[in-house]
């Protein structure tokens, strides 16, 4: 029969990258595989076929001369007896691990699952796994620090059982199928993969009489609670590791951490930059001419005296200092706190205002061509 193009097996154009070589390839290979498709014989030769097609496009010196010269430039690189699968076969893991699963994922299909999980369960004492909590607080409380108690559901030991699993009376017994090392190896073709044991789970060991309150799991799910004090001057995004506050290990491995993520919530007034705060206050435009005498309340809630100098431009920044957020860790030192003045222009006046207004007017002459300016000397 005669042979078809190479490209044409892979379903590629002749200019295709390295990557999709392979990755059509891959495809191929998985479902076409003899261990996946027993007595097949028009699967077994597609295989082949999509593997003699892999050989030579994959190799950089073959391929230029298939590419110039067609079968005729390879059937001598080739033994003249067909493809030896030497470049194809070479390396596995390089083969399929740019899947989207890895290479656990072929493994999974030709043997029917099992091959992500064989590195992680193993006999003896397993640490539990860690917790994540999201905690959302206030702007407010961020800055100035607080307490708070967070609630959540985790795996804790059963006191039933005290962890072993087992009801009472009863023990673990070495698993006959794995005899306690929790992993099976299987092989078909020139594939061999270790995965857990299906009859204990990988533990090792196998419970008679497991213990009713946790299944034989020797944790049961309980809610719990854990103050958590949030230091003075912490950021969105800050992260808080609780020690052992996770789900209990298993076996008599010890428990997982409690990975609290905090999320700040916005002021309606102040905004942060690090340690600094910044807000606005409008001041009227009298105000801004002839200056004056106000006060705000800080984030702390006291009062502070803001002196705003004649003459007051409006977007200019008046600086408080140590009235921003505290440092972590030195709670005594402070930013500082950030104030724009926004200079607010009436939009009604009373007849007596105008008329005072049109006064000022012709005492200050303003030119009826102002001199332009540039924007940075705003600034």
């Amino acid at each position: 029969m005669a042979k078809r193009d190479y490209y044409e097996v892979l379903g590629l154009q002749k200019g295709a990258t390295e990557e999709e070589i392979k990755k059509a390839y891959r495809k191929l290979a998985v479902k076409y595989h003899p261990d996946r498709n027993p007595d097949d014989k028009e699967a077994a030769e597609k295989f082949r076929e999509a593997t003699e097609a892999y050989e030579v496009l994959s190799d950089e010196k073959k391929r230029p001369l298939y590419d110039q010269y067609g079968f005729a430039g390879v059937d001598e690189q080739m033994g003249g007896g067909g493809a030896q699968y030497s470049h194809a076969f070479h390396d596995f893991s390089d083969l399929f691990g740019g899947m989207g699963g890895g290479f656990g994922d072929i493994f999974d299909n030709i043997f029917g699952g099992g091959g992500r999980t064989s590195s992680r369960r193993r006999s003896g004492p397993q640490e539990g796994a860690s917790l994540r909590y999201d905690l959302h607080i206030s702007f407010k409380d961020a800055v100035l620090g607080t307490k708070v108690d967070i609630r959540f559901k985790h795996n804790e030991t059963c006191e039933a059982c005290n962890g072993t699993g087992c009801a009472a009376g009863a023990t673990r017994k070495t698993c006959p199928t794995c005899n306690g090392i929790g992993q099976v190896r299987r092989s078909a073709g020139f594939f061999s993969v270790q995965q857990p044991c299906p009859d204990c789970g990988g533990t090792g060991t196998k419970i008679d009489k497991p213990c009713r309150e946790c299944g034989g799991r020797g944790v049961k799910e309980k809610a719990k609670k854990v103050a958590l004090t949030i230091p003075a001057g912490v950021d969105d995004g800050k992260r808080f590791a609780l020690s052992r506050q996770g789900d209990a290990g298993e076996n008599g491995g010890p428990a997982g951490d409690l990975i609290v993520i905090l999320h700040v919530d916005q002021h309606p007034l102040f905004e942060r930059d690090a340690q600094d705060l910044y807000c606005a206050i409008p001041v009227s435009f009298t105000q801004a001419i002839l200056g004056a005498d106000i006060s705000i309340e800080s984030i702390d809630g006291k009062k502070i005296a803001i002196k705003i100098p004649a003459g007051t431009s409006s977007g200019k920044l008046l600086r408080i200092k140590g009235e921003g957020v505290p440092f972590t860790g030195n709670p005594g030192r402070r930013g500082d706190l950030y104030i724009k003045v926004v200079v607010q222009i009436p939009q009604k006046i009373s007849s007596t205002q105008k008329d005072l207004l049109q006064k000022y007017m012709e005492q200050e002459n303003p030119t009826d061509t102002p001199k332009l300016l540039t924007l940075s000397s705003l600034q």
